[in-house]
């Protein structure tokens, strides 16, 4: 009986211990993680709270031309990036100074010009490298009322018929509004191209009173081909963009399913069909971010 009973306390005391370094090993893990997630909350939140901005390697006197080698890159706390700071090359190079930049300054729209050369106005010379000057036509409404200017950026879209699959099964064609391309630089409305002389101003006004105004922008040639083809089908349609706004964003092309998907969200039920959403919404801003709140009945 003693023999057993000691057998029973040695056994007990094994499961006991291997039960203990099990609870200790659990105990460890939870802590390792919890470490983790803290380190990737601490870093997303320091993330949130710093931009990239472009930087001048060097001093730049007034009056240079902006070129790659000029700047890098630098990450700063959001409360203390510049009013109107910089943070794509693509959107600067070409520029010219219009006011001295010191070394190590944040490069700023409010020290360059729109204009990419400071005395040519020729095609040629505003066409950045890599790029290909084409030429679109569109309606005064299209081409943003006249309001657009050499140097602005803007998306293109396309308003062309694609092919589409009907319950029955049959393929027809249905308009659809499809974003081509975005951050485009105007090169040139009609034959300006932002250059002081006064042709450039005739021209613009020239432009400004016709019903069809020609823009030139500065593509790649894939997509200078792409836009050929696209104009053949259907109409182009420009969208302004903000001076310090380069973000390129994924988009859906817009159709009548889009359109009701947006005005009346469907949901799925828990048997997979399609349910329509009623609720009433309203519109709520945090900060940049905008989002849809249902109301409470």
């Amino acid at each position: 009986m003693a023999i057993e009973k000691q057998k029973l306390i040695l056994i007990s005391g094994v499961v006991l211990g291997i039960v203990a370094i099990f609870m200790t090993k659990v105990y460890l893990d939870q802590q390792r993680q919890e470490t983790q997630e803290r380190a990737k909350k601490a870093i997303a939140n320091m993330q949130a709270n710093q931009s990239a901005v472009l930087i001048s390697k060097q001093d730049i006197p007034e009056g240079a031309v902006i070129e790659a080698e000029m700047l890098e890159t630098s990450v700063v706390p959001n409360q203390f990036v510049q009013p109107g700071a910089v943070t794509s090359l693509d959107r600067i190079a070409g520029m010219v100074t219009i006011a001295p930049i010191a070394k190590g300054e944040q490069m700023s729209l409010s020290k360059l010009s729109q204009n990419r050369r400071a005395g040519g106005g020729d095609l040629s010379s505003v066409t950045p490298s890599g790029k290909r000057a084409i030429t679109i036509v569109v309606d005064n409404i299209a081409s943003l009322s006249g309001m657009v200017r050499p140097g602005d950026y803007v998306d293109v879209l396309a308003m062309i018929q694609v092919p589409a699959q009907g319950a029955d099964g049959q393929i027809t064609e249905q308009m659809a509004v499809v974003p081509l391309f975005q951050n485009i630089l105007v090169l040139a409305v009609g034959s300006n191209t932002g250059g002081p002389s006064g042709a450039s101003r005739y021209a613009e006004r020239e432009a400004s009173s016709s019903s069809n105004i020609l823009i030139t922008l500065a593509l790649s040639p894939q997509e200078a081909n792409l836009i050929a083809f696209v104009q053949e089908q259907g109409k182009i349609r420009l969208v302004m963009r903000s001076p310090a706004d380069a973000k390129v964003e994924t988009l859906p092309p817009a159709n009548w399913d889009t359109l009701l998907q947006y005005i009346m969200p469907v949901k799925q039920s828990s048997e997979g069909e399609r349910v329509v959403d009623t609720n009433e919404y309203i519109e709520v801003i945090r900060g940049l971010n905008k989002e849809k709140v249902p109301l409470i009945k």
